[in-house]
């Protein structure tokens, strides 16, 4: 009877079946944060118009005042957003490789 084994995996399927299982889990993840951050947008909209109108109906809407907790929690929420979707949400992958790109055709059509 053999005690330890130095190969972990005796066969390629149970190889792939953790790799499914580990995509799997990363999925799960990413769905989890959307679903967080699609949850703190919720709040943060019913709250802050709550807030809103309950400061501007009893200070006035003018100055900084009822708009305060907006401000900074959105500040909060926008990081949050790139957290979730990372900073190539605006760019996307390709973005930098196709502006060098783009300016260098540019430069080249200026020097013919």
């Amino acid at each position: 009877m053999e005690k330890y084994s130095i190969e972990p995996y005796k066969d390629k399927d149970e190889v792939s079946d953790f790799r499914k299982e580990e995509a799997y889990l990363r999925a799960k993840k990413k769905v989890d944060s959307l679903i967080g951050f699609y949850w703190h947008l919720a709040v943060y909209v019913v709250v802050n118009l709550f807030l809103i109108i309950l400061i501007g109906v009893n200070a006035g809407f003018d100055g900084f005042g009822p708009y305060a907790t907006a401000a900074f929690w959105g500040i909060g929420l926008f990081f949050h957003f790139i957290g979730v979707f990372g900073p190539d949400f605006f760019f996307g992958k390709n973005w930098e490789e196709r502006k060098l790109k783009e300016f260098m055709d540019k430069e080249e059509r200026n020097w013919e």
